[in-house]
């Protein structure tokens, strides 16, 4: 069982816990993630490390609210336990020396923090561009700016609350056109990763992406988390989660992640039933 040491909330459906898991927290490395099961009839999930503390014992990993378990997740509070948590999995994410921008949008700027954290930790420039649909959706931005100052954080936001209006490729092609970025990292979104692509593609800039695909059992035995890479079958939690950003097959990517959006929705509302009945 791991206990649940802080619970934060950042917005109506997206929630921080920070757990106790001293194992874990001593081999994770940015980029890796872990497999939650809330408890002992639930599902596997995962989700990426987005902070640890080797001596204090702990990670934190950030949800949204979407269908079943992640609304189950909701509801614990502090001094809950998880049933069981599995990791550290998948690839650590690998560094180039250079002038790094690093792409984070919505949920996956929890991935992008540590990531551009540790490039900055081995002497690399870093940029980091965050992006959200509004203010209140933005994650980790005093978190960003402990580590970066003013000129290396970009903020952008759809609908121009907060930041720059408009998507992340604006910033990105900026620092492009000037010269300053030599490698990109994204995660966040299909279609901001997919357009990130594009635009670093148009200035030969080579860009890592971080996928997340639907996952069972996060060994690589189940296989649903394969994606297409260069034409060739990958499963993103072993092989990767990142790849060649350029390689990816977006569109299939996309289609993949799509799958179950029905089979999702009936287990919410089955769930939610349940509730409602147990507390009539």
């Amino acid at each position: 069982m791991y206990k649940i040491l802080e619970k934060t909330q950042f917005s109506e459906k997206v929630f921080k816990f920070r757990i106790e898991a001293p194992e874990l927290a001593r081999h994770a490395h940015a980029g890796q993630f872990l497999m939650v099961r809330a408890n002992e009839t639930g599902e596997r999930v995962p989700f990426t490390f987005a902070d640890w503390n080797a001596e204090e014992g702990w990670v934190e990993f950030i949800f949204m609210v979407i269908g079943k378990t992640t609304t189950m997740l909701a509801s614990y509070e502090v001094g809950d336990s998880l049933q069981d948590v599995t990791g550290p999995l998948g690839q650590p994410t690998e560094m180039a020396p250079g002038t790094w921008a690093v792409i984070g949008g919505g949920v996956g700027l929890a991935i992008a923090y540590p990531v551009a954290r540790q490039f900055a930790a081995s002497g690399n420039e870093v940029h980091a561009i965050m992006g959200a649909r509004t203010k209140d959706l933005l994650l980790l931005e005093d978190q960003f700016r402990s580590v970066f100052d003013d000129d290396h954080v970009h903020i952008t936001t759809d609908d121009g609350s907060y930041g720059e209006k408009g998507v992340v490729t604006a910033p990105l092609e900026r620092l492009l056109q000037e010269g300053k970025v030599d490698h990109i990292f994204c995660v966040g979104p299909v279609p901001m990763m997919k357009f990130s692509t594009l635009t670093a593609e148009k200035y030969e800039t080579p860009i890592t992406a971080s996928l997340n695909p639907i996952m069972v059992d996060g060994t690589g035995m189940c296989g649903c988390c394969r994606v297409e890479v260069g034409g060739k079958t990958k499963f993103a939690c072993v092989d990767g989660p990142d790849f060649d950003a350029t390689k990816v097959d977006w569109d299939d990517l996309r289609a993949r992640q799509a799958a179950y959006l029905t089979e999702e929705g009936q287990a919410l509302e089955a769930y939610e039933e349940a509730m409602c009945a147990c507390r009539r």
